[in-house]
């Protein structure tokens, strides 16, 4: 199996302010939307090739969205040092809210936040490799 494109989708209730925490605190572009599709809104925000993004759909009645625990988690790898303290100042200054990790194995290699519906946003300053 080699799949050419990785989407993750979730439902919310607060489509505006997750759609300025990912494109304004994160940079992530744009890269399709919908609005009233069969009573849905939503938006696809990802990564320049499109090859990961995030889809986020709001129903007109609601979109019941349970809260996470504090270790569900998407981790963006910086492999650059300057472009991971930008992202980090770029949360900051959208007043995202910094939080202490639930696993301690992101201490002191990352910086984690929470966007809008709870979830945990890690930073990490480097790239993964397998061991």
């Amino acid at each position: 199996m080699k799949p050419a494109q990785i989407r993750i989708a979730r439902p919310t209730d607060q489509l505006k302010d997750l759609i300025h925490f990912y494109q304004d605190g994160l940079g992530l572009k744009i890269i399709g939307s919908f609005n009233d599709h069969e009573g849905y809104n939503g938006v696809m925000l990802g990564m320049p090739d499109a090859s990961v993004h995030l889809e986020f759909t709001q129903h007109a009645k609601g979109s019941p969205c349970p809260a996470p625990t504090r270790d569900n988690l998407l981790v963006f790898y910086f492999d650059d040092h300057h472009d991971y303290l930008a992202a980090v100042d770029q949360l900051r200054g959208i007043n995202a809210k910094e939080v202490e990790p639930e696993n301690s194995y992101w201490l002191d290699k990352s910086i984690s936040f929470e966007d809008p519906d709870g979830w945990g946003i890690v930073l990490f300053d480097g790239v993964f490799t397998q061991d």
